[in-house]
């Protein structure tokens, strides 16, 4: 009830969901409870309590997709569509749709219906209704403390922090870290979790919006000048979209950029994915802790911070870039 009283207060839940609020409430619960399993001061049984040795475990048998030829089937049927509809009514109706969008009470169901019995794709009605109102964008803001705040004592998690703060001296920054989703995978709530972990322990930290491409992905890493990529995904899609993505950060350059994968990721896709050039895959279960200290090995290996230790800092390019990021 005082959560409810709260809502009210605010205006509604309309207005408190528009402002991010509860999504963040939310998200503060979850990482606080990620982290109290971790450290094992909340009980799942055959989690991190009376567990099983995971090579015992009978192998489940996986039903194999292939995705690539999945791709380009639907590719070949949209372009069937496509060639046999009547263009200019399929223009008409999406152009009805964007403007109906903009009349608080027109019914837009009915209308992306006809939409769509004039042949028109999801996507194109999806688009008539961002011209309309633009893209939707994540209100909630990052959090900081809900996870550290359980490790504040613990010796792992001060060793890395001592190790990060060691980088930052000698690099003459953070190590930073872009968190993305990819493709038609919205479910960030792990993405949020992870990027919360992270900068609690020292890093920087950058969350991309939802259902990006991997273009977009890339070029977002490279503006924001990161040290690694993070993926979060469950969608399944990841044997089609992370090596599209490596290879787009080749294309710009940013070969130095780590990626890494976390999710739903079969094991049996890890060697094809680390072929690709992923460097490193954190399954279901993994601890957020050895999660950081394996990132921060790829960024930063020990024998290169221990080198680092008996020479003088590193210093500044022209560009504020520094030498041997």
């Amino acid at each position: 009830m005082e959560i409810i009283r709260e809502v009210e207060a605010a205006g509604g839940m309309t207005r408190a969901v528009a402002e991010g609020w509860p999504k963040l409430r939310i998200l503060s619960a979850a990482t606080r409870r990620q982290a109290r399993i971790e450290r094992g001061l909340d009980v799942i049984v055959g989690v991190n309590r009376y567990t099983t040795d995971a090579h015992a475990e009978p192998a489940v048998e996986l039903r194999t997709i292939d995705n690539q030829q999945v791709r380009g089937e639907q590719i070949e049927r949209l372009a069937r569509v496509k060639a046999s509809r009547d263009a200019e009514e399929v223009r008409r109706r999406l152009d009805v749709l964007s403007s109906a969008a903009l009349e608080p009470r027109s019914n837009l169901v009915e209308l992306a219906v006809h939409a769509a019995r004039a042949r028109a794709t999801l996507g194109e009605i999806s688009g008539a209704l961002e011209r309309a109102w633009g893209r939707y964008s994540d209100a909630a803001s990052q959090l900081s403390g809900s996870y550290g705040q359980y490790y504040a004592e613990e010796p792992h998690w001060l060793a890395l922090q001592r190790r990060i703060r060691e980088f930052e001296s000698r690099v003459g920054r953070r190590p930073r870290l872009l968190v993305a989703k990819l493709g038609q995978d919205g479910h960030d709530r792990g993405a949020r979790l992870i990027a919360s972990a992270f900068a609690d322990a020292g890093f920087d930290v950058d969350v991309g919006p939802l259902f990006q491409t991997p273009d977009e992905v890339a070029q977002q890493a490279v503006d924001n000048d990161v040290h690694a990529v993070g993926i979060s995904t469950q969608a399944g899609a990841h044997l089609t979209l992370v090596p599209a993505l490596v290879e787009r950060l080749q294309q710009l350059g940013a070969t130095d950029i780590v990626t890494v994968c976390g999710g739903v990721i079969p094991e049996a896709d890890h060697a094809a994915l680390r072929a690709a050039g992923v460097k490193d895959i954190f399954g279901p279960g993994t601890p957020i802790v050895e999660a950081i200290d394996r990132l921060l090995e790829e960024i930063w290996p020990a024998n290169e911070a221990s080198a680092a230790a008996d020479t003088p800092h590193a210093t500044a390019g022209p560009s504020g870039e520094h030498e041997g990021r």
